[in-house]
């Protein structure tokens, strides 16, 4: 049985009796005009940016959903080879695939043919927050209100969860790739400096932050790009303050979706996660003081999962011994596929 984290950023793959065992960039490379494979995962996403004209890297994947099915199939293809070794190659497995909580089911389709065409007997969804949930820990059987957040490289999904299935949620196409885009844009506005997309990914993994109390510390990075005047490259210094300024829309966009979901769901499980807090998974809640600016918009304490990047695959591996409960779920319009 296999559980597969397909993000937009990254995938992680997890199978019964070994843990997770990739984790790898969502690139793949091939030949220009072509779909002939020369590179997927690590060695692909080194390439971004710097392959010459015969050679092209992508990401097949967008917002959490399929954006090139051919290459998206090609790429799992490729992943489930590296971790499937001996016999195991030829066995045809079960799998189990994290969604974002409000894809379309053309979306659905599109994953589930991916996932049979790749050589799985069975395909199966789920979709993020339950998988996150799952995967920290929580006990979703229960009839008590569980909130999750999980912020990956496309989306950020809310959701308040009990007995197995989702009661409200929002998911919102603002996540970790929104948050660079944001940073690129600001460098550009304020600087008159190009960046590319990897430099502003360090700009928010060495910097970056949601907030800052008075008394903390920013931190300052020299970047790098091309002066968009003369053309000629160019340094500049960009702070902690500068990121804030720079995600500000974005932050509010998420924490509107977060209001959205309090006010939506019934005032019992509403009183459950004030009890309980909010718990975030995915690899975007690590960004500095996200759960502080959270939790001040929620007045409701949240906390960062641990190790939040593998909290959805390992959920949704976990899930597939849940089948039962979740099944239910499904039933009265939950989560399973």
């Amino acid at each position: 049985m296999i559980g597969v984290d397909l993000g937009t950023t990254h995938v992680r793959i997890h199978i019964k009796g070994r843990g997770v065992v990739l984790r790898e960039p969502a690139v793949i490379a091939i030949a220009e005009g072509t779909l002939d494979v020369k590179a997927v995962g690590d060695e692909a996403y080194r390439m971004l940016g710097r392959t010459p004209g015969s050679i092209v890297a992508v990401r097949p994947l967008a917002n959490g959903v399929i954006a090139d099915y051919t290459l998206t199939e090609r790429m799992l293809k490729a992943f489930l080879g590296k971790v499937l070794t001996g016999a195991g190659r030829f066995l045809r497995p079960t799998i189990m695939v994290c969604i974002p909580s409000a894809i379309t089911e053309v979306e659905r389709r599109a994953v589930l043919q991916a996932l049979h065409e790749i050589g799985a007997r069975k395909a199966l969804l789920i979709e993020e927050p339950v998988a996150g949930a799952i995967g920290a820990g929580i006990d979703i059987a229960q009839p008590l209100g569980s909130m999750v957040i999980d912020m990956g490289g496309g989306t950020t999904d809310i959701a308040i969860i009990s007995l197995g299935g989702i009661v409200v949620s929002e998911s919102v196409r603002v996540a970790g790739n929104q948050f660079d885009e944001d940073i690129v844009a600001w460098v550009k506005d304020r600087h008159n400096l190009l960046i590319g997309d990897r430099t502003a990914e360090e700009i928010k993994r060495m910097v970056g932050a949601a907030a800052l109390d008075p008394d903390e510390e920013a931190a300052e990075i020299d970047v790098r790009g091309r002066d968009l005047i003369d053309g000629m490259p160019k340094t500049v210094r960009v702070s902690t303050h500068d990121v804030i300024e720079a995600l500000e829309a974005s932050l509010e966009r998420i924490a509107a979706a977060l209001r959205k979901v309090l006010e939506q769901a019934p005032p019992e499980l509403v009183s459950d996660v004030i009890d309980r807090g909010i718990v975030m998974t995915g690899g975007t809640s690590q960004l500095r003081n996200l759960d502080r600016y959270l939790s001040l918009v929620s007045g409701i304490p949240v906390f960062v999962a641990d190790e939040p990047e593998d909290c959805v695959v390992v959920g949704t591996s976990r899930a597939l011994e849940m089948a039962d409960i979740l099944q239910d779920a499904r039933q009265r319009g939950g989560v399973f596929d």
